[in-house]
């Protein structure tokens, strides 16, 4: 990756002419199978822009996951920033919404003198909350078939789309068919430094990438950073499979352990969640443990902690891992 960032060819992307950023955003599209593509600097970047590109009104209303990333970790951007209004649904274990719960949640348009107006729906895949999961092809199309319906978008957080893609077996291009748009993280189980690419139609992103510009995410000479995120989008998408084995093989290890419970069915992809079922010790005793071992802790949450095990090239050569293990106490 560093090689590549030392010969890539940069030029000014805020006017949209940079090389090596336009060769990544055009072949993320193009696995996507979308028309168009822009490189952000995080997947919140990402996600709020695609947000703020469907719910170009403000008092609009998105209807997500009350356990999602975007309703959760994302700093509340879309109602501080953009003014659109959050509609949470519960999640059900698996990541899932009911769609019968979605439909209750779209406002009735006569309602609207009263009520914001409901234009987007958001999905995420795999649910990092939920531990990884994946949400199906056939449920992200039901959904899709429900916006339509009702004449709204879809868009999907794929913060971790290769790994539900390669967990389930299914093409990446298909499993977000439905979506009008999809937020693409590079720097989670690809490994890139920096960013994300979301894609959708041509008109889309022209719109989003004027909103980046408002929000301070016009980067000049980002083809350093797009190009190292080239070399994991086409090198590390592979080494996927061989995550979720590992993940599998240590959930089974820690389910054995006294003390603590994994629900080693629910892990598909490479998160595991841990619930510490001794009183006699705390996920933040146990994070300090851990560390003081070599174990190497971020921590997200007062008791979530995600810890990593293998080379990571931009983490000051310390050791991590594209593994990620979620303590908490029950």
């Amino acid at each position: 990756m560093r090689a590549a960032m030392a010969t890539a060819e940069v030029d000014d992307d805020v006017l949209g002419v940079d090389p090596t950023a336009f060769r990544l955003e055009s072949e993320v599209a193009e696995i996507m199978g979308k028309e168009a593509g822009l490189f952000v600097l995080s997947g919140t970047m990402g996600n709020l822009v695609s947000v703020l590109v469907h719910c170009d009104t403000r008092g609009s209303e998105v209807i997500l996951g009350d356990n999602s990333h975007i309703h959760i970790y994302e700093n509340g951007g879309i109602a501080t920033i953009g003014g659109v209004h959050p509609r949470p649904v519960k999640n059900n274990e698996d990541g899932t919404m009911d769609i019968d719960s979605i439909e209750a949640a779209i406002r009735d348009p006569r309602g609207e003198l009263l009520y914001p107006t409901t234009r987007l729906i958001c999905l995420e895949n795999s649910h990092a909350n939920s531990g990884g999961r994946c949400l199906s092809v056939e449920y992200t199309d039901r959904v899709g078939e429900l916006a339509k319906k009702h004449g709204l978008k879809l868009h999907v957080d794929g913060a971790r789309i290769f790994n539900a893609s390669v967990a389930l077996g299914v093409p990446v291009n298909r499993l977000v068919q439905a979506a009008d748009s999809v937020s693409v993280c590079l720097s989670k189980g690809l490994g890139a430094p920096v960013g994300s690419v979301i894609v959708g139609s041509k008109s889309f992103i022209a719109k989003a990438r004027i909103l980046r510009k408002t929000l301070g995410g016009g980067t000049r000479q980002v083809g350093l950073i797009c190009a190292a995120a080239f070399v994991a989008l086409k090198e590390n998408v592979e080494k996927l499979e061989g995550d979720h084995r590992k993940a599998k093989i240590l959930a089974e290890g820690l389910n054995q352990i006294k003390g603590l419970k994994v629900d080693v069915a629910a892990v598909e992809t490479n998160i595991i969640n841990v619930d510490i079922v001794d009183s006699k010790f705390t996920a933040e005793q146990l994070h300090k443990h851990l560390e003081e071992h070599g174990v190497l802790v971020m921590s997200k949450g007062q008791f979530r902690s995600v810890f990593s095990i293998v080379n990571h090239p931009f983490r000051f050569a310390r050791k991590w891992t594209k593994l990620e293990f979620v303590a908490r106490t029950k």
